[in-house]
């Protein structure tokens, strides 16, 4: 008698069977349809990660809310890699596209991001995640302190936590990107404006949108340095 998982596993094959046969009576091979299974499990495990680092930011936003009133993050995003933009990352670094080999070469398929109002928040932010026990940091790179050439800044974090399921745990990584408003207001709208897109007349304004970049940073340190006075103040 086949187990509940068994059972379950074939009712998944017969549903991606319906749903990517073509055309009528056409079946697509066992391997394949086992691969997009594994593609499904593995999306699972990268959404519950996701929920594992959003579920602690947010707690440890609350605490702060009630006991400082203050807030350090002003919003959280997450996302999962789309199956194009995997395949496509797998090819310029010259690794196979499998299932088995994108938690093997890819750090980026979780991501969060995480908006901070000031600049102070985005490393108090960073220090009070990577001192709980159980998240490991993999990399940082801080392009705050060092700007992209394009002007780009923001706090990249790389950690591996362990997610429980009903059989196994398993230690799954997500990168973390944390910003100010600011910065992020910077890099959506360059983004919607470079993406994809290396016209003469988007590499012409290149030194534009740096020079917004910086502006936006001046501007930045400017509300750090009000908020700081205001705090002082209070504190006096």
């Amino acid at each position: 008698m086949p187990t509940t998982y068994e059972t379950k596993t074939t009712r998944q094959r017969e549903a991606l069977k319906d749903f990517f046969g073509g055309f009528e009576g056409e079946q697509l091979p066992a391997e394949l349809l086992d691969r997009l299974l594994q593609y499904e499990e593995l999306m699972i495990k990268y959404r519950s990660a996701i929920r594992e680092i959003t579920t602690k930011l947010e707690i440890l936003n609350d605490e702060l809310s009630s006991s400082t009133k203050q807030n350090p993050i002003e919003s959280i995003q997450s996302r999962i890699k789309r199956p194009q933009s995997i395949a496509g990352k797998l090819k310029r670094l010259n690794q196979p596209v499998a299932v088995e080999s994108i938690a093997r070469n890819l750090n980026d398929v979780a991501g969060i991001r995480v908006i901070c109002p000031f600049i102070n928040d985005i490393y108090a932010v960073e220090k009070m995640l990577l001192q709980q026990d159980d998240v490991r940091l993999i990399s940082r790179k801080d392009y705050i302190r060092s700007p992209k050439e394009s002007g780009y800044r923001s706090l990249h974090l790389v950690v591996e936590i362990p997610v429980f399921f009903s059989m196994r745990k398993e230690n799954i990584r997500v990168e973390i990107q944390i910003r100010t408003v600011a910065m992020n207001f910077w890099a959506s709208l360059e983004h919607q404006i470079r993406y994809k897109n290396d016209s003469p007349q988007v590499q012409e304004i290149a030194s534009d949108l740096r020079e917004c970049a910086d502006t936006i940073a001046r501007t930045d340190e400017k509300m750090q340095a009000l908020r700081q006075r205001i705090l002082t103040h209070t504190e006096e």
